[in-house]
């Protein structure tokens, strides 16, 4: 079946963020995102999830660990279990877009630092 944000179902988060369930079983998730300017997410690890996330557009701050990492349109992080992140988009004129793909899925294995 073709997925887009128009026919997969759609949840909100955090500060006016959203987020659109492209494919979500048990083993794999992927999920597009998008968080408006100025908005971050809390820093927070997974216990079994490893995750990819891969930027559409605008700009990403990465905290991982205690690492800053600015990524943009094009870039992808990976992220391994057990290491604390979280992401950020600082600019005040840009959404930011981006794909989070997690290995199994990180809903339940999210601990919040």
């Amino acid at each position: 079946m073709l997925k887009n944000v128009n026919n997969s179902p759609h949840y909100t988060w955090g500060d006016n963020c959203d987020g659109w369930h492209l494919l979500d079983s048990s083993e794999l998730s992927v999920i597009q995102e998008r968080m408006p300017p100025g908005t971050e997410e809390v820093l927070h690890y997974h216990k079994k999830a490893q995750q990819l996330f891969y930027v559409l557009s605008g700009k990403a701050t990465f905290y991982i660990e205690e690492e800053q990492i600015v990524a943009e349109q094009g870039d992808s992080i990976y992220i391994k279990p057990n290491i604390k992140h979280c992401i950020k988009n600082d600019t005040v004129d840009k959404d930011l877009n981006f794909l989070v793909i997690s290995q199994p899925k990180s809903h339940g294995d999210r601990v919040v630092l």
